[in-house]
């Protein structure tokens, strides 16, 4: 595990309807999303690895489809820099992960169908009216990058 990541594991209550879980709940983390949106990834294809300075991310995977999360330290203070933490998410394994700035995350799409992931971060994307620039290290374009999802 990485010291700041927080993973809640999602119950689905199921009856001849269909599903229901909760997904974020105020009073269960300490943690003030700013926007949401989903995103939806091919079987194979990989979103990542990549790093924010400021903002934390809560992903939600639920399914449909599952994904291997990947998660590196790379703050300098933690008692975890350095670890490399991976983890099944989706719909084996309904999980909500709050992840802090310095970690650089990616997942992958690893089922036979597409998989969905919704995002709750804590800052807007670029900013108030999209006017500054993005919050990310994209590793996933560096050629050296020490971060790779295989």
């Amino acid at each position: 595990m990485i010291e700041g990541v927080i993973i809640k594991k999602l119950d689905k209550y199921t009856d001849e309807r269909g599903w229901l879980t909760e997904i974020y709940r105020h009073d269960e983390v300490d943690y003030l999303p700013a926007m949401a949106y989903v995103s939806v990834t091919k079987p194979g294809v990989a979103r990542g690895p990549h790093e924010h300075i400021y903002q934390s991310d809560c992903f939600v995977f639920i399914g449909p489809g599952n994904f291997e999360l990947h998660l590196w330290d790379r703050r300098q203070g933690s008692h975890t820099f350095g670890y490399h933490f991976r983890i099944l998410a989706g719909e084996d394994n309904p999980i909500m992960v709050i992840v802090p700035p310095g970690v650089v995350h990616g997942y992958k799409c690893i089922s036979e169908k597409e998989g969905w992931c919704i995002n709750l971060p804590d800052k807007l994307y670029r900013s108030l009216n999209k006017k500054e620039d993005v919050d990310e290290i994209r590793w996933e374009e560096k050629e050296d990058s020490p971060y790779r999802i295989d």
